[in-house]
């Protein structure tokens, strides 16, 4: 096959259904039949089929981030070098009914922290960064980290910007709420396999369970806060390297979040889903979804359920992506990938 790359076809010998090597002779089979198909193509044909082998091979997922990356001043250089960017900023200050650009560009980390703002301000920021960067924005796929699914979910046409807006809104004061309802806590463990960690928990008495699947060896735990003190003793003792309470006022990713997961659910359900342009791999099934009614049901089921972050970029990489390109602040989840798909390439736009 002269005219395919040798490294394609080094892949293609190991990406048969169930990922074992294709016996050589009918590999040859394969390849002689596929030449002679070539053969009584245009080269125009030829072209297309071989770049749609590449574009498998060599996908871009494009990740989003969650809760905890937001910074005083960000967005700020966007608002002052594009007009898209002001534009996008101005009407989100009007649908929020608040100035949320001041809290943004000049607010204090405790401002940041309200409510009303947190969620917002790092949908905003990620957001507003993939539209201004649109002459380089080409997923393949797409995910986010929690409230980054939302996110996601605007990069890939499957929401308008102003939906997506109205939602993160509803959903962060949805969650307060919640939160305020019952004592509850999150904790992260780090150096224990999943499983064990699962074990540990189903075996404390009240709520706790693992919320955010975020690497190998890093879990963290939500429930009610003396479940999850009681957890946190329990699994240092199983030999889990640490487990430290992390500071939140509330359980998320847990049965805890059901009050606020029927708001939300309410509120998805009178808002237009679109058919994407590119999969999204949600949180709750780590799976690549273009569904519209299958993506709501999944960002309904988000809130009490674990964000599977290890898994969805397991499948991503089994799914293609050789590139992640993290949209919005910080570098958390290039970390995480990196930790989970090691040949993977990480960057931010």
């Amino acid at each position: 096959m002269g005219n395919f790359n040798g490294k394609i076809i080094g892949k293609i010998m190991v990406l048969n259904g169930r990922g074992n090597k294709i016996n050589f002779a009918v590999y040859d089979i394969f390849c002689h039949a596929v030449e002679k198909m070539c053969a009584r193509r245009h080269d125009e044909d030829k072209k297309s089929f071989t770049s749609g082998i590449n574009k498998k091979i060599m996908a871009k997922a494009y990740i989003f981030p969650g809760q905890g990356s937001q910074f005083s001043g960000m967005g700020k250089d966007l608002y002052e070098s594009s007009d898209l960017a002001k534009t996008m900023f101005e009407k989100a200050n009007r649908v929020l009914g608040f100035t949320i650009t001041d809290v943004m560009f000049s607010g204090t980390d405790e401002d940041l922290k309200q409510t009303k703002v947190t969620q917002p301000a790092i949908f905003l920021h990620s957001v507003i960064l993939a539209a201004v960067s649109q002459h380089d924005f080409h997923p393949d796929m797409v995910a986010g980290h929690s409230l980054g699914e939302f996110s996601a979910l605007v990069a890939n046409k499957t929401l308008e910007f102003e939906d997506g807006l109205k939602l993160v809104a509803k959903r962060a004061f949805a969650m307060q709420k919640a939160c305020e309802a019952v004592p509850s806590t999150m904790a992260a463990v780090l150096g224990m396999e999943d499983q064990k960690v699962e074990e540990i928990c189903a075996g404390i008495n009240g709520t706790v369970v693992a919320a955010n699947y975020n690497c190998p060896g890093q879990l963290v735990i939500s429930g009610e806060t003396n479940a999850v003190n009681a957890a946190c003793e329990a699994l240092k003792a199983a030999g889990a390297k640490r487990a430290l309470l992390l500071p939140v006022g509330g359980a998320f990713h847990s049965p805890l979040m059901a009050p606020a997961q029927k708001e939300l659910e309410d509120a998805i359900h009178s808002t237009v889903f679109n058919k994407p342009v590119c999969p999204v791999y949600q949180n709750v099934s780590a799976k690549a979804v273009s569904d519209p009614e299958q993506i709501k049901t999944n960002l309904i089921a988000q809130l009490t359920a674990p964000v599977r972050w290890t898994q969805s970029v397991m499948q991503m990489t089994a799914d293609g992506a050789t590139q992640y390109i993290e949209v919005g602040p910080g570098k958390v989840l290039q970390g995480l990938v990196k930790k989970i798909s090691p040949q993977a390439e990480v960057m931010s736009i």
